[in-house]
């Protein structure tokens, strides 16, 4: 029997193209086995195509069979005959008065429904708003964990989420050497995880603290890195003047800049640009003696 093995990101688009190799119309015509389920994963993370084997269906022919359906087709049609005829003797008789009494209702049901709907809609307004409850941040980091421990499981990943609340700051810290993973260029795929967890939060609680984020202590090792960064261009400064623009950077990375200049004197800080370009500029402030 022919068959083939196609992949794709799902099962559909491996099942279409083993269909159009072996040259069939639609999927009715061939039989399917599917060796491995496709995985989207997470911004490329823990992706997966899926593996399917497509052969031609065989084709069956029975000519007895053919010739009942037939026949019973015609039957069918036979007995449907005298039904039509006997319907149009019953409108001529005045017969027709039963659908109409049947719609009759239906139309009142439909009525009856839009007014109750109507008479709700003017309940719900004139009803005063009520407040959303609220929820501690210590639930609202439950919730985090929970979610982050989720998305762990799904990526078949090893780690500990470790929740930590800090001047009403909620710092999520994943640890473990697996978690890597998530951290993606520059700390990229770490924001987005970031990002998808203060929107669970939201959902689930009405709204979300100020959140920190850490996975396999990356956020540390960067922030460490750019406090010495900033010390060094604060060192040239003094002794050229002038400013210097950084590379464009996310708010966390900002913050960071910011907070490491103001330890110096004879410097400010300022952003310039738009996200995802927006970057720190440090300038040596006019009229302060460089020495």
């Amino acid at each position: 029997m022919e068959w083939v093995e196609a992949t794709g990101t799902t099962v559909d688009v491996a099942v279409e193209a083993a269909i159009a190799e072996l040259g069939l119309e639609s999927v009715e015509q061939a039989q399917v086995e599917i060796i491995q389920e496709g995985k989207a994963g997470f911004l490329g993370v823990g992706a997966r195509s899926a593996i399917v084997k497509v052969s031609r269906k065989p084709r069956k022919r029975n000519r007895r069979n053919r010739r009942g359906a037939r026949g019973s087709s015609s039957a069918g049609q036979q007995k449907k005959t005298p039904e039509k005829k006997k319907s149009g003797q019953d409108r001529k008789n005045g017969g027709g008065s039963r659908p109409s009494s049947r719609k009759k209702p239906a139309e009142h049901k439909k009525n009856g429904s839009s007014k109750e709907r109507r008479a709700m809609d003017e309940n719900a307004k004139a009803e005063p708003k009520k407040d959303k409850p609220e929820t501690s941040i210590e639930d609202q980091a439950k919730v985090a964990e929970d979610f982050l421990s989720g998305l762990l499981k799904s990526f078949g990943l090893e780690g500990e989420i470790q929740t930590r609340i800090e001047d009403e700051v909620l710092y999520l810290d994943i640890v473990g050497e697996q978690t890597e993973a998530l951290v993606g260029p520059k700390g990229a795929t770490m924001y987005a995880v970031l990002e998808l967890t203060r929107t669970t939060v939201q959902r689930h609680t009405f709204g979300a603290p100020r959140m920190r984020i850490d996975i396999a202590g990356y956020g540390a090792r960067r922030r460490e890195a750019l406090t010495i960064y900033t010390a060094k261009l604060v060192d040239q400064l003094k002794e050229s003047g002038g400013e210097v623009m950084l590379e464009p950077m996310n708010a966390a990375d900002r913050k960071v800049v910011h907070d490491a200049a103001t330890e110096f004197e004879g410097v400010r800080t300022y952003s310039e640009g738009e996200d995802p370009r927006r970057a720190v500029v440090i300038a040596w402030t006019e009229g302060t003696d460089s020495d």
